[in-house]
């Protein structure tokens, strides 16, 4: 039985639509945790001084949002693990770097067979349009 899997992906969450024979579908959420706006502790100014350098604390929290970006990732690699296709759809440029870490990764890189621009839709239309792309 082959296992084809339609992800929907944005910043904030992934949705796994998995197809089985008949038609069937199955759905899971995978909230991503990254936050996109945040205050460090402590930040009081642009700059913080220490002695006669000044630090910002940008870097910061760009190293803390590569961190849950890369987690989120990894987490969706486990999910498609034992599938046979994958393809990747949504709005953000979060499909086109979890599709560079799936073409990085042999192991999973022949199962990526495209990665498709979508707009916020419902999970209907997500599960019609994953049906519609393997059954055309």
């Amino acid at each position: 039985m082959k296992k084809n899997i339609g992800i929907w992906i944005d910043t904030k969450q992934a949705i796994i639509i998995k197809l089985s024979q008949n038609n069937h579908h199955s759905i899971k959420k995978i909230e991503s945790n990254i936050e996109t706006r945040e205050r460090v502790e402590g930040e009081t100014k642009k700059y913080g001084r220490f002695g006669g350098q000044y630090t910002t604390y940008e870097k910061n929290r760009l190293n803390k949002k590569n961190e849950q970006i890369n987690h989120f990732l990894k987490e969706l690699l486990k999910e498609i693990e034992n599938c046979d296709a994958v393809v990747i759809f949504g709005p953000s440029k979060m499909k086109k770097l979890f599709a560079k870490e799936i073409r990085n990764n042999m192991q999973f890189s022949k199962k990526l067979l495209g990665v498709h621009n979508s707009e916020l839709i419902t999970e209907n239309q997500m599960v019609a349009w994953v049906n519609e792309y393997y059954n055309s």
